[in-house]
């Protein structure tokens, strides 16, 4: 089950949210989970049960699959249970969000991509997330 975490100051209800993307730390959209009073908890990697592909090198889609994934690298944030509906809509269409499996054991919400939106695209699972992937292309942060 997802973690849900209750902070005493005016009881405000967080939910653990895993992104593997342009909502990581200096990214792009990073500023969306900021905007929701969101704070970063740690970086972690997922089960080995999930492929990445890059959309069109503007943002990362991760997809689990039953068989040929690998380990991503993601970060988990702590997100007002208020605010996660803001941070959906302001992700590029095709994302979503669903529930995703860390290698600690631990399940949680996290952003996942729609299997039609990466066809076509370039899969990036060897590099292990989008940051190592920004950075073996020689790209700037996005």
């Amino acid at each position: 089950m997802p973690v849900l975490r209750s902070h005493s100051k005016g009881h405000t209800l967080n939910v653990s949210l895993a992104v593997n993307g342009t909502l990581m730390r200096g990214l792009s959209l990073n500023a969306n989970l900021l905007s929701v009073g969101a704070t970063f908890d740690r970086e972690a990697t997922t089960i080995p049960s999930y492929r990445l592909w890059s959309i069109d090198d503007r943002h990362p889609a991760m997809v689990r699959v039953a068989q040929g994934g690998a380990a991503i690298a993601v970060e988990v944030w702590q997100v007002p249970a208020a605010g996660l509906a803001t941070i959906l809509m302001g992700e590029p269409p095709g994302l979503a969000i669903g529930k995703v499996r860390l290698a600690d054991g631990q399940e949680t919400l996290g952003v996942l991509g729609e299997p039609a939106l990466c066809e076509g695209q370039r899969e990036i699972t060897a590099y292990g997330g989008w940051r190592a992937y920004l950075a073996a292309c020689g790209t700037r942060a996005r």
